[in-house]
């Protein structure tokens, strides 16, 4: 029965709200215009090679970031891959109301010590957009006085008043 329990907060934590889904979804459309990228959701990352308890992660072996962006790719794989151990450019975390910034910003660290270029912190309660450069190093956007967000790191602007609303 504990073992049940904990099998179900487990689930319940890992499900989406409709607020989370939407700007999952919404990102990776937006993302999916520029052609130098191919926008992936809910891709399961290799990270067994680092130590990811270092970083106050639950996780043993493996990080999905909501979204994930790569260079461009040429479609669907002739045999599929599970845990892809090349990193992404850029890994995008959407808050959730079971999630605290804090944890995300954890694995923001593991992001980068594994390689990717970029993190971003969406915060769908106030309509911004964090994005890292380095565990310190961020810039914030929001809908409310920004036009875009500019990630100059990998060289992407999306319009954000379209991340945050079907305009």
């Amino acid at each position: 029965m504990n073992e049940l329990t904990e099998l179900e907060n487990e689930e319940y934590q890992e499900m989406g709200s409709y607020n989370h889904s939407y700007l999952q979804t919404r990102i990776a459309v937006l993302l999916s215009n520029d052609e130098r990228f191919t926008p992936l959701v809910e891709l399961s990352l290799d990270a067994s090679q680092i130590d990811l308890s270092q970083f106050d992660i639950k996780a043993k072996e493996e990080l999905k970031p909501d979204v994930c962006v790569y260079p461009k790719a040429k479609g669907v794989k002739e045999r599929d891959i599970v845990k892809v151990s090349e990193m992404p450019l850029l890994a995008i975390e959407v808050v959730s109301p079971s999630q605290s910034i804090e944890e995300i910003v954890s694995k923001f660290d593991a992001y980068f010590a594994l390689g990717v270029k970029s993190c971003w912190l969406v915060v769908p309660t106030i309509g911004s957009v964090a994005i890292f450069s380095a565990r310190a190093k961020y810039k914030n956007f929001d809908a409310q006085h920004d036009d875009e967000v500019i990630d100059e790191t990998i060289g992407v602007r999306l319009p954000i008043r379209k991340v945050f609303f079907d305009e």
